[in-house]
């Protein structure tokens, strides 16, 4: 593994452990609940539906089926709250590839070492994919314990393909952090990025379904190509995830472009 990519996981280390153990328990203590909820799935289903009314229920993806195994797993696990909190870690790994150290003085440092920029940024980026690819693949486990022990009877595969989607969703946004990043050297104008075009996109693509005036946009939300498919219920939409990585490997090679034409600490 090269020095700056192990450096890099290194400094990644404390917000990777703490972002796996969080997502590990909402993911634990909300799939625990379904055990309990199926005692009586029918009230526990109308109330749901009562609590989220009209373009609330939307947002939660309809919760029509919210009873079911796959129905609940997808609310609570791949809907809305799960792809936020891991879009949000995403974000945070990202803007410390450029954006943070350049705030802080330090990236000028490293820009002295016998390093090209081009390679320090892909060193960085390749560091930011394999920690979510850790979190991803430690997330994926406990998704799929909690979700048999519960009783959910969602096969294996249909969780695989529904957590690579959430992967390959977040490594965009973490992508994303870090290009705007690259290009403009600022952390909160990479985070004020991420945040409007993740919840203009998800508000688009959930709510875009049932109002033509908005659901040509849904072609240009990247939650489009990880929810459109839904994985969880009819397996890997290998064209989105294809778009998907298509985008993310755009997203790249913009931030070597910007970065390496930009004058640093400027």
């Amino acid at each position: 593994m090269p020095t700056l990519v192990r450096k890099s996981l290194g400094e990644y280390r404390r917000a990777l452990v703490g972002w796996t153990v969080g997502l590990c328990a909402f993911l634990g203590m909300y799939i625990s609940i379904y055990a309990s909820m199926m005692k009586d799935p029918e009230t526990f289903s109308a109330q749901a539906i009562a609590k989220y009314p009209g373009a609330f229920r939307d947002l939660m993806g309809g919760m029509s089926d919210i009873a079911t195994g796959r129905g609940y797993l997808q609310a609570v696990a791949y809907q809305l709250l799960g792809p936020l909190l891991f879009t949000m870690c995403a974000a945070i790994l990202g803007n410390r590839a450029i954006a943070g150290p350049e705030e802080a003085k330090t990236l000028e440092l490293t820009l002295t070492l016998p390093i090209d920029r081009r390679r320090l940024l892909l060193e960085r980026w390749a560091a930011l994919a394999l920690g979510l690819l850790a979190v991803a693949l430690v997330t994926l486990a406990v998704a799929t314990g909690a979700s048999s022990a519960a009783g959910m009877d969602v096969p294996f595969g249909s969780i695989l393909a529904a957590h690579t989607g959430l992967f390959l969703l977040v490594l965009f946004f973490g992508t994303l952090t870090l290009c705007v990043g690259a290009a403009f050297g600022r952390k909160q104008v990479a985070l004020a990025v991420v945040g409007v075009w993740g919840v203009a996109g998800y508000v688009v693509e959930t709510m875009g379904r049932n109002v033509d005036a908005i659901s040509w946009l849904r072609w240009i939300s990247p939650v489009h190509y990880y929810l459109d498919g839904r994985p969880l219920y009819q397996g890997w939409p290998y064209g989105d995830y294809l778009v998907l990585l298509g985008a993310t490997a755009v997203l790249l090679m913009t931030a070597l472009l910007a970065f390496e034409r930009r004058d640093v600490g400027v």
